[in-house]
């Protein structure tokens, strides 16, 4: 745990400089909250793009449900597992209507991961 506030801490260090992320023929915009798609763009609450951004960067590789706890609340306070759920579930309604329906897979108890195409 300590290497994952670590790394967050370094994270918020490095600025706006965060590059564009692709996926599925769909391109992250961490800077501006948006994913874009061929059709327009999706506009991203601040943890549905943390939990995006965190499964790209870690594309096809599991990403714990405690990883993606630390980078979306930053604290040692107990948060309920099931708000990371819910924050789950709201990222993947947006995905399908955005035609990327089954990208994010699920490994119950686990953790999350982005499916490669």
């Amino acid at each position: 745990m300590l290497i994952a506030k670590l790394q967050a801490v370094l994270r918020r260090g490095a600025g706006n400089a965060t590059p564009e992320l692709e996926f599925w023929g769909a391109r992250l915009s961490p800077g501006e909250g948006c994913l874009y798609i061929k059709e327009g763009k999706i506009e991203l609450t601040k943890n549905e793009l943390r939990i995006l951004q965190t499964l790209l960067e870690r594309k096809g590789r599991l990403v714990s449900r405690m990883e993606l706890m630390l980078r979306l609340w930053d604290s040692d306070s107990f948060i309920d597992e099931n708000t990371l759920t819910v924050n789950i579930n709201r990222l993947r309604k947006k995905l399908d209507a955005a035609g990327l329906s089954g990208c994010i897979g699920t490994r119950r108890g686990e953790g999350y991961l982005l499916h490669e195409k």
